[in-house]
């Protein structure tokens, strides 16, 4: 049986990362300030993962961030994914070549398949999740401010049929906000795919996250809630979840 993960999410915008809720962001620090209250180095160990998502509106200057991911995986040894304007096969060597072993693809899925097609062609197909932002049956691309004309279920089914490595399930009536995870889609979504899954939306403490990887079909649990699990907050949730039977890497 494969081991479940804990994933923790970064968001990121023109050189700072950011809390959101809602997907509204509110700016912490840059680089500098979370090596200071993360240590990364340190708290990969209590993480299975790191998502890193470029979520500028305007210019995503992927090469800036790209020198900034290189930084952040600088003797980080979980896998790290990153995502956020991808356009062109040389936009996912960028990040592969600079520290991402995943790369994260949302508006791409939708708007250019051949792109999804040609990176499971050159990478393999786990070299991709699909992220996929959405409120009730809803389902958003570009940052979240584009509706497109496809339910949540239909979405999923066409996701699936792309082949990818994993879904990146992300509620944004439940970002950023500490309630929990939006636990009745992710049952429904999560009994009738195949494709491993990973949510997103809700988390504000470690009781959230095992109440998410305890629902039957999901691979891995993420929160992006900078202040909820600053300093220790990671390390005991891991410890918390362990203690709870999580079949987590011990």
């Amino acid at each position: 049986m494969l081991r479940q993960r804990i994933i923790f999410t970064l968001i990121y915008e023109n050189g700072f990362f950011n809390q959101s809720r809602n997907f509204r962001l509110q700016k912490v620090g840059n680089i500098d300030w979370l090596e200071e209250n993360y240590k990364f180095q340190d708290i990969a160990f209590s993480l299975d993962e790191i998502i890193v998502l470029n979520v500028s509106k305007r210019d995503k200057n992927l090469s800036e961030f790209a020198t900034m991911l290189n930084r952040l995986v600088d003797d980080v040894f979980i896998p790290v994914a990153a995502g956020g304007g991808i356009n062109s096969i040389s936009d996912a060597e960028l990040l592969f070549k600079n520290g991402a072993d995943k790369v994260v693809l949302n508006s791409a899925l939708f708007k250019s398949p051949d792109l999804v097609r040609s990176i499971i062609q050159h990478y393999g197909k786990q070299s991709i999740v699909a992220s996929i932002d959405y409120i009730d049956e809803d389902v958003f691309i570009e940052n979240g401010t584009q509706k497109i004309d496809m339910s949540l279920d239909e979405y999923i089914e066409y996701i699936e049929s792309l082949n990818i490595g994993e879904i990146y399930l992300n509620s944004i009536v439940r970002d950023g906000t500490g309630f929990g995870y939006d636990t009745d889609t992710i049952r429904r979504i999560s009994s009738k795919i195949n494709t491993p899954l990973v949510i997103a939306g809700g988390a504000g403490n470690e009781k959230h996250l095992l109440e998410g990887i305890d629902v039957e079909g999901v691979s891995a649990v993420a929160t992006a809630n900078l202040f909820n699990f600053i300093g220790n907050g990671l390390p005991n949730a891991r410890k918390y979840m362990l203690k709870k039977g999580c079949n987590l890497a011990n």
